[in-house]
């Protein structure tokens, strides 16, 4: 799940956390990168939690509502279509979910508002009077929730606040994360039940090693690649140069050296888009110009040989 877009991100945020210090602390650096890697996956059991939490809310509102003093009819016998769906059952009983639930916890409470007002929304939606008229199966509760999921949980500003204030190891994984949980969605299985798999921690087995090699080689050779950097900057534009934009450079040299199976023109793209999110609206060009230079450079010194 964790795939080398999101680790480079990380990777970027302790680099920058860490050259903000006195002096560079490597092996705490690692610490937090993994850390921050395990935050985002836990982020990921979170929202998939969210969806069981949000039908056990609805249970209690409706058995509230159904034991009061005189019921109306339609509080008596209430629609327990939304209540009773298969996926969302399903979810509430999956082994891995389980497992990280009974380690972890759950983010989410009874008392959240932000649940509450969810809820509403979802119940009030043409989704659900839709969803309503549907067959009664597997395949039509999967799909409701991942149509809900889409449309009301993500891009939802008032989530992305409350999960901001939780961690800020959530600040910038929180819209790709959602889109996991989307593909996550879309592949369980009826016939699976309790067992269905999750997505793994990594997208690849080596993701990891990647991770924690890119962010010593980054810290490691740091001097060597600010001074091959220096080379294609004009004295009149050092000042103006950005310290993230430096970073992103560092990284990209450590990349260029450290991972010959990786394309040059792979890890180009990569950190320029690295740099528009992280830094100016130019910074993309301008590194771009650089980068490309000192690949052109080290090729030619018989250093990069890819």
């Amino acid at each position: 799940m964790i795939n080398r877009i999101i680790i480079r991100s990380k990777v970027l945020q302790i680099v920058y956390a860490q050259y903000q210090r006195e002096n560079v602390d490597l092996k705490l650096a690692e610490k937090e990168l993994l850390f921050s890697l395990q935050k985002s996956y836990d982020l990921y059991h979170d929202l998939l939690l969210l969806i069981p939490h949000i039908t056990n809310v609805h249970q209690k509102r409706v058995d509230l509502r159904k034991h009061k003093y005189l019921p109306s009819e339609e509080e008596k016998n209430p629609n327990t279509r939304f209540i009773k769906n298969r996926f969302s059952e399903q979810l509430k009983r999956n082994y891995p979910l389980s497992k990280f639930f009974n380690e972890k916890g759950s983010f989410w409470t009874e008392e959240s508002e932000f649940v509450k007002k969810l809820l509403d929304q979802i119940i009030e939606s043409q989704e659900y009077t839709d969803y309503l008229q549907t067959p009664d199966d597997y395949e039509s509760d999967r799909e409701f929730w991942r149509k809900i999921f889409k449309q009301f949980i993500c891009g939802n500003e008032s989530l992305e606040e409350l999960l901001e204030d939780r961690s800020l190891y959530w600040n910038d994984d929180i819209e790709i994360i959602e889109t996991f949980v989307l593909k996550t969605i879309k592949r369980f299985e009826e016939q699976n039940g309790m067992h269905q798999d999750l997505l793994p921690m990594y997208k690849e087995i080596e993701d990891q090693t990647f991770a924690i090699n890119l962010l010593k080689q980054t810290f490691l050779q740091g001097e060597d690649h600010r001074k091959r950097i220096m080379k294609h900057i004009d004295n009149w534009d050092v000042e103006r140069v950005a310290n993230i934009d430096m970073y992103i450079m560092q990284m990209a040299i450590a990349e260029f050296l450290t991972f010959p199976s990786i394309p040059v023109n792979v890890t180009l793209n990569e950190y320029i888009d690295l740099a528009k999110y992280y830094s100016t609206p130019k910074s993309g060009m301008f590194i771009n110009g650089i980068l490309d230079a000192i690949a052109s450079d080290l090729k030619e010194e018989k250093i990069l040989l890819k």
